[in-house]
């Protein structure tokens, strides 16, 4: 079985860096589990607003100037490691072949962030 990216992914994929989308377009094409692009490009008005709201911890957001996207399962499942990591290994496999260095959310210690890929920051300075 394939998946394609919906209307909703690819509108949110706007404005984000062009390695990136591939990375993410390939994975679509590979991953044993379907999922949706939630966000991407971020103004700094709704950063902001993650970070009163508690849902972020920065305002050196990779998602206000394109380098980060958040993706989840589809359907909507937040609770299902599985699946985040079955999204995942599509997007570590994808990276590869694209030769393309992300880093997921969901390796990161103390700030675990399972939706959350973007590119590295050393590969990929703002």
């Amino acid at each position: 079985m394939s998946f394609v990216l919906g209307n909703r992914s690819r509108g949110n994929l706007e404005g984000v860096h062009k390695d990136l989308v591939a990375v993410v377009e390939r994975a679509i094409q590979i991953t044993k589990q379907d999922f949706v692009v939630i966000e991407g490009l971020r103004s700094l008005e709704r950063q902001k607003e993650l970070v009163k709201a508690g849902k972020s911890r920065t305002m050196n957001s990779r998602h206000l100037t394109g380098h980060a996207v958040d993706i989840c399962p589809y359907p909507v499942d937040w609770s299902s490691k599985e699946k985040f990591q079955a999204i995942n290994d599509a997007m570590d496999q994808a990276a590869k072949e694209l030769d393309v260095d992300i880093d997921w959310g969901g390796d990161w210690k103390g700030a675990w962030d399972k939706p959350h890929y973007e590119l590295n920051r050393r590969v990929y300075p703002a």
